[in-house]
């Protein structure tokens, strides 16, 4: 890798993949290329360890590494007294107590606890005694903080937890009965899978947090213990191997933290591009889809039961060379490559099969052919990327499927009639028709749906509707089969939010409609794309992405000039908004408290691509599609 580049260069994907196979190797750094059989050996893990490997690991990558045998913690596991286990959990008194039933069960050969987190010294006590007790001392290999505790998604996006999210979803930092006490447990949550964070990507930020916001809190708790962490320099995890030569270009990350308060419009956005709308759609979790498949009804005898529908899942992963091109572009696009995708594959196809007829070879064996001729050299060819031909088909059939599910969505509920128009009020544009048509059309959308379109109306308007307007807009919600909870919520945070400030803006109109796409209309098309418009993205900044952009590039601006500052290296903290570093920065992380989505991750990495060697990562401490969200603006809202 090129010197000078930083941390994050190397992606946070990367990052914790290595820390992984290290610990799967038993705590000793994976060497590729070494001949001989891995030690086999079992892995256990609880929920949380379980979220945090499955994304980045697949189960052929685990058995390379010599995992047989992968099992819950909490599961009955019968003993297997002469394999090594691996142990790669939350360190919980729930947890600890199981470890140790292990350990006097005897069930394992020996024991190699990795903590998600890093373990306090009473429960490590715990342990010891249990050892003790069992006489498995010797057996008890080694002990290991992995600081992992935290789950990425992409090269460039991570999330805190998945398991028990609602500790940390925007319901409970926004609740208006939270104590003090519960307030607290909840910063520290977030700030353990930060420093977490840090500490795999091997860097200490520069932090800047809005003001009188949820993320302040997190900033100041987690410039503490990035401090005293600095501080122990014995026991320090910044030191060392894991800030290697050739990584720094001396500049550190810096880390944004903002208030999903912010902008509560994004969320409830319905989007155009692939991955946020698999995500707002369908059942997306964790980097995989799962699909109902509809089984064959029309045909069936009148009053035959219907079938079982079958559910089908997918991984949509890095190696998904498809998936990492299009999961930004808009949907028409997609559409129009898989389309693509498979006439090229037909005409590969059928060039096999040709050649193979040519030879006279249909159901013979490939080994019985000994002319050399220039059929031949072709045949082989086609012959050896078989399998590459295989795995394109497979990658072509998974995205007929989910962009056909996708796109009954968009058909059922005019979903690009939604986006078009919420674009325009976000961007302040001329409406073209009424929202009381829309929410009073019976045709256009869910009443999810609806909903969604008038809580961005309101959250984004300068000016109020008055509340004769207000009284028609929610009969005609409620007509239309809407729960008006959440609307309670945005009235009051709307309410409040005015005190503080002004509403986030975001930008000039977007979208121009390009007519309808004539390729994908053949007939010859998987998609019937008829009456869903074509329409073109243009790249503008949501307000995560432009707070980022003046902090990044040192922008004087009213929106960000009293964002705080600290720096965990100074050895006094003295907090100012000040910086003392007037570089723009070249790294920068990017961290949502109370919920991020695939909209604002996408609008980041649009605005990057435009920056020469610069390099922005996301996070946030859940990920929710709309649904999710108005959920929890509904219980909010109830009173």
């Amino acid at each position: 890798m090129v010197g000078g580049k930083m941390a994050a260069a190397v992606g946070i994907r990367e990052r914790q993949t290595v820390a992984l196979k290290r610990m799967l190797n038993f705590n000793v750094p994976h060497v590729k290329n070494s001949t001989g059989e891995p030690v086999w050996k079992v892995l256990i893990y609880d929920r949380f360890g379980q979220d945090i490997i499955s994304p980045l690991l697949s189960v052929k990558e685990l058995r390379d590494m010599g995992i047989t045998l992968h099992l819950l913690l909490h599961s009955d596991r019968d003993p297997i007294p002469d394999v090594p286990a691996v142990y790669f959990v939350m360190p919980t008194e729930e947890n600890i107590d199981r470890m140790c039933q292990d350990l006097r069960n005897q069930l394992y050969e020996s024991y190699y606890l990795n903590f998600i987190s890093a373990i306090s010294r009473s429960k490590l006590e715990d342990i010891a005694n249990a050892a003790l007790a069992a006489s498995a001392v010797t057996q008890v290999a080694k002990v290991f903080d992995q600081y992992l505790n935290f789950i990425t998604l992409e090269d460039d996006m991570f999330v805190l937890c998945n398991q028990n999210k609602e500790l940390v979803s925007y319901r409970a930092i926004n609740r208006p009965d939270i104590t003090d006490t519960e307030m607290e447990t909840v910063m520290d949550t977030i700030v353990d899978s930060l420093f977490c964070f840090f500490v795999t990507l091997g860097a200490v930020p520069i932090i800047r947090c809005s003001r009188g916001t949820a993320a302040e809190m997190v900033a100041v708790k987690l410039d503490k213990k990035l401090r005293e962490n600095l501080r122990d320099a014995r026991n320090s995890l910044f030191t060392g191997d894991t800030l290697g030569a050739g990584q720094f270009s001396f500049q550190r990350p810096l880390l944004v933290l903002v208030d999903r308060n912010i902008d509560l419009a994004t969320p409830l956005h319905h989007t155009w591009t692939y991955q946020a709308l698999v995500h707002d759609v369908l059942d997306f979790h964790l980097n995989r889809v799962n699909l109902e498949e509809s089984s064959g009804v029309e045909n069936a005898p009148a009053g035959a039961r219907p079938k079982r529908k079958n559910k089908k899942s997918y991984d949509l992963t890095p190696v998904d060379k498809f998936w990492q091109k299009h999961k930004g572009s808009p949907f028409p696009e997609v559409a129009e490559s898989v389309q693509q995708e498979l006439e090229s594959y037909r005409a590969q196809e059928d060039e096999v099969k040709r050649l193979k007829s040519i030879m006279g070879l249909e159901g013979e064996d490939e080994g019985a052919i000994s002319m050399l001729s220039d059929n031949t050299a072709k045949l082989t060819s086609a012959v050896s990327s078989l399998p590459e031909l295989l795995e394109k088909k497979r990658l072509i059939d998974l995205h007929t499927n989910v962009a056909t599910a996708v796109l009954e969505h968009i058909k059922a509920r005019k979903l690009d009639v939604y986006f078009e128009y919420e674009e325009k009020i976000m961007s302040k544009t001329t409406l073209d028709k009424s929202l009381l048509d829309i929410i009073s059309d019976p045709d256009a959308g869910t009443p999810e749906d609806k909903m969604r379109l008038f809580l961005i109306y309101y959250i984004s308007t300068q000016q109020a509707p008055s509340e004769a307007d207000l009284e028609q807009y929610k009969k005609a919600l409620t007509d239309a089969g809407c729960n008006l909870n959440p609307l309670q919520y945005i009235k009051q945070w709307k309410a409040f939010a005015k005190m503080a400030s002004a509403p986030a803006s975001y930008g000039s109109t977007t979208t121009k409609s390009m007519g309808l796409l004539s390729r994908v209309m053949n007939t010859g098309s998987q998609f019937v794309m008829e009456g869903v418009k074509n329409l073109v993205l243009k790249q503008q900044n949501l307000p995560v992405t432009r707070i980022l952009d003046n902090l990044m590039e040192m922008k004087s601006n009213p929106e960000t000039d009293d964002y705080r500052y600290f720096d965990p290296k100074m050895l006094r903290g003295n907090d100012s908004s000040v910086p003392r570093n007037k570089n723009p920065f070249q790294e920068a992380i990017v961290f949502v408290v109370g919920g991020g989505n695939y909209i604002e991750y996408q609008n980041l990495v649009d605005y990057i691509k435009g920056k020469q060697g610069k390099h922005i990562l996301y996070g946030c401490s859940e990920l929710f599609n709309a649904t999710q969200f108005i959920k929890q603006l509904s219980q909010l809202g109830q009173k």
